[in-house]
Parts: structure tokens; sequence; C-alpha cells
């Protein structure tokens, strides 16, 4: 998957339901210890009011910091199918919650792979506590057949994923939401009847395929556990993408 100002690639689902009355939010983190994932790259689609002409964007990653959205950034609305049910999903069906995760990932990315497990897992653990969870794949067909609608449903099975799976074919939701590459972690606090606003756009934890640290979820667990409980998350964020 690739868009917008330059990015990089890479994500099926048992449906969560929105429930009339929130679970009561508790503040226990999630903590779990297995080994995280990588870059990918993926090409953009150019939007309808731009150039005629289309081009395929493919941006790998450098050690630059991405200079994605500002914290404070609004959740854009998005209308999207799950390849699993068919139902398609906006950001309004997910108004009621106090904090929304949304994670732009795909298939066949290895940094993706190396954390399926436990992004269901930290997420079947925090939708119980009243987090809201969806994730998108904006990857081309054209490029990556794997990470076409019949896999992600696939996937979704196959890892029991919690949350809605949703499949952004023209790559536009990507843009709007300023993602560049997967894993890619976006988590927005609501109060109230404000919008939904980003107050973490970071990495997961410090674990990568290609080194020994385990994967725990750390960096994101203590952000959802700040939310939930009301606290400010810090500002100082480790970023998940970078690009040249």
């Amino acid at each position: 998957m690739a868009v917008a100002a330059g990015g990089a690639t890479t994500a099926g689902v048992r449906l969560f339901s929105v429930p009339r009355t929130l679970p009561a939010i508790r503040t226990s983190s999630f903590v779990t210890t297995l080994p995280f994932s990588k870059l990918g790259s993926f090409p953009g689609r150019v939007r309808s009011n731009e150039p005629a002409r289309k081009k395929l964007l493919v941006i790998r990653a450098a050690r630059t910091e991405s200079q994605g959205v500002s914290l404070g950034f609004r959740a854009p609305n998005f209308q999207l199918p799950e390849p699993l049910t068919g139902k398609t999903w906006t950001l309004e069906d997910l108004e009621s919650y106090p904090a929304l995760l949304v994670m732009f990932i795909c298939n066949h990315c290895p940094f993706v792979k190396h954390l399926k497990k436990d992004i269901a897992k930290l997420s079947n653990f925090y939708m119980k506590k009243g987090l809201a969870v969806v994730a998108i794949s904006s990857n081309s067909v054209a490029t990556h057949p794997q990470d076409g609608p019949q896999f992600m449903a696939e996937d979704a099975k196959l890892y029991n994923y919690p949350f809605p799976y949703l499949y952004d074919e023209t790559q536009d939701v990507a843009r709007d939401f300023g993602a560049v590459c997967t894993p890619e972690f976006f988590l927005f606090k609501k109060d109230g009847r404000r919008p939904f606003e980003l107050v973490y756009h970071g990495q997961f934890d410090d674990s990568r395929p290609s080194n020994s640290v385990p994967v725990t979820g750390r960096d994101l667990s203590l952000a959802i556990d700040s939310v939930l409980s009301g606290q400010p998350v810090p500002s100082v964020q480790k970023p998940r993408c970078i690009l040249p």
C-alpha cells in the first residue's frame, strides 16, 4: 500500500458490534512476551482531481522520521467494506466509543506478519475495556494480489481478528489519514460529542523481525491505558514509519 506525500507498504475479521452501553473502563496494561515487524512499500494511486495520468508511488523505508499528521488531527470519515462479512463500516458506527484505534496493515508485509497474533491479542484485550478498533488494508492488488479482499477474509479467520478488517481499494482513506506504511497505528480519543482527535501515532513497541527484542505492545498499550483512564498521552512518541 502506498500513498500521499510518500509512503511505504503493506493488512478480515470477526465483527465487533457497537454496544448500547460501554463497559466499565479499567486501566491494567496489556503486556505479552513474544518476537515485531518491518516496513513494506505500497504503490499509490493518484486521486481523480490530480493529473489524469495514473502513476505508482513506491517509497521505501529510510532513516528519516516520518512527517505525518499532527496530534490533535481529527479522524476523517470513511465508508469501507469488510470482505469477511460484506458489511460496510463508517466512522459514524464507532461514535459511541470513547477511543478508537485505526491500524493500517496488510497480509504480506513481513513487519505485519511479525505482529499479527499480538495485534489480535492486544485488540481483544482493550476492546473488552471499551476501545473501538478497525484495521484497514490499502494495498494495490495489481502489485500485491495476496492482499486482495478474498485473502483478507482468510487472514481474518486464520488469526481470529476481533475487529473489522476493511478494504480501501482506492487508497483514498489511507491518503485522508496520511498513512504511509504498514503497520501504522492511529489512536484517537473522544470527549463527549467532540470529534475523535489523534493522541498517539507511534510504534507498537521496540521489537522488529530483525532484532531479538520480544513483542510486548508496550508503547501502544501504554497510550491506550492513558486514554481509557482519562490521562494525557505523552507527546514524545517513537515513530513507526520512516521516510526518505
